[in-house]
């Protein structure tokens, strides 16, 4: 079996410990590279950075921090920037995140976006994350892990394939397996909380209560609640296919013809 070019990143910072887990555990596999950002970018989503300049700093053997994003360390990992990940990855992985990325939250996930960048690149990727916010466990997130990579090296994944995994925070004797899942809905909690600073001016937190998610067994809050690992395949084309024909319906257009755009 040939080794994996494997490419990590995260979007806790290179210095989080998730990520330091990961690189150790899948060090074994193949040749692994990082290049992760320099400081915490949580809920960064799919952002690339186009108003500031970007710079890359060398800081241990295929390790490489990055002045931007995960989305942004994923395109200069991948489109060869000189000295970094050349030739380009057999595999991108994302994580291990601190916290869950499930449900309509992976919309807002640094991880998750990570992984949609390497899958619009057409690299296979996939995206970890430990579902407690201070996770106690995380050698053992790290283990499925590399299991999960393992078997993507034995029965190699399709090219622009995305895998959301989502890791309950247990010892490995304790996580029941392995469960392909969907993405569930949470319902949504939020608060906008203001405050005024010493100067008399507001400002403002997003908080709120922790997510409620609705009932549904076989989604991936279902699973990883029962203690299996989550694993939700997603795509990158967000057409509701389905809704096509709904939408010429409601645009008045037969589904042979076209309607010309509003001038």
């Amino acid at each position: 079996m040939s080794r994996m070019r494997i490419l990590v990143t995260n979007d806790d910072g290179i210095r989080a410990a998730g990520i330091a887990a990961l690189q150790a555990a899948l060090r074994p596999l193949g040749e692994v590279w990082v290049v992760a950002p320099d400081r915490e970018q949580s809920a960064s989503s799919h952002a690339l950075t186009l108003s500031d300049p970007l710079r890359i700093q060398p800081i241990g053997e295929r390790m490489f921090s990055v002045s931007g994003t995960p989305t942004d360390c994923v395109l200069l990992a991948i489109r060869g920037v000189r000295g970094v990940m050349e030739p380009r990855p057999d595999l991108v992985v994302s994580g291990i995140n601190h916290g869950p990325n499930m449900g309509d939250d992976v919309t807002y996930s640094g991880t998750v976006a990570a992984a949609v960048e390497g899958s619009l690149l057409g690299c296979p990727a996939i995206a970890f994350s430990n579902t407690a916010w201070s996770p106690q466990h995380l050698d053992a997130s790290a283990e499925v892990a590399r299991r999960i990579v393992a078997q993507a090296q034995a029965r190699p994944l399709s090219d622009r394939m995305l895998l959301n995994v989502n890791i309950p925070d247990r010892d490995s004797g304790e996580i029941r397996g392995l469960r392909a899942t969907h993405l569930g809905q949470r319902v949504y909690r939020d608060e906008i909380i203001a405050k005024t600073d010493p100067r008399g001016k507001a400002y403002y937190w997003i908080g709120g209560d922790p997510p409620v998610w609705a009932p549904d067994e076989t989604s991936d809050f279902a699973a990883t609640s029962d203690g299996y690992v989550s694993v939700t395949p997603l795509r990158v084309d967000w057409t509701d296919g389905g809704a096509v024909e709904g939408v010429r319906d409601w645009l008045g257009q037969r589904s042979d013809a076209s309607v010309p755009a509003p001038e």
